[in-house]
């Protein structure tokens, strides 16, 4: 029997409902984590983004790999999180996303694989934790899983 596949709204729309039943910053770090499933879902990059990114150098890469993390409150982002707090204002919303990106980016940094991987995992986090302590307990741990999943 075939399955139908549901539409692209309704698919964004369940990503959107999840990060709606969480705090503001909590969401924004929800739907930052699911950014390329988003992505795919919405038919990004374009066939004709993937041929310019194809011919990018390593250098090049890193810098639209850096922009659009800096930019990331200006992109599509800010729509699905505003769908998630409609109540929310702008600001508050740019400043979830550029907070919940800033914190991926220290747990990042601070992955060192010295020893029991998932130690360093949950060593990267606690310390990225300090310098972002406004998160719920939940996103910690969904932080842990994501940090595990890249850097296995």
């Amino acid at each position: 029997m075939d399955q139908i596949e549901p539409s692209a709204e309704a698919q964004i729309g369940a990503f959107v409902a999840s990060a709606a039943k969480q705090p503001l910053l909590d969401a924004a770090f929800e739907l930052w984590r699911w950014r390329y499933r988003l992505d795919s879902i919405e038919g990004r990059p374009t066939a004709e983004q993937v041929r310019i990114n194809r011919t990018l150098t390593p250098e090049q890469i890193g810098a639209k790999y850096r922009h659009d993390r800096d930019h990331a409150h200006e992109g599509p982002m800010f729509g699905y999180l505003k769908r998630a707090h409609p109540r929310a204002s702008d600001d508050a919303i740019r400043q979830a996303i550029i907070t919940a990106v800033k914190f991926e980016g220290a747990a990042e940094a601070h992955f060192k694989w010295d020893g029991d991987f998932w130690q360093c995992v949950v060593r990267a986090v606690a310390q990225a934790a300090t310098q972002y302590p406004d998160f719920l307990e939940t996103t910690y741990r969904d932080a842990r899983n994501n940090l595990a999943y890249y850097m296995k």
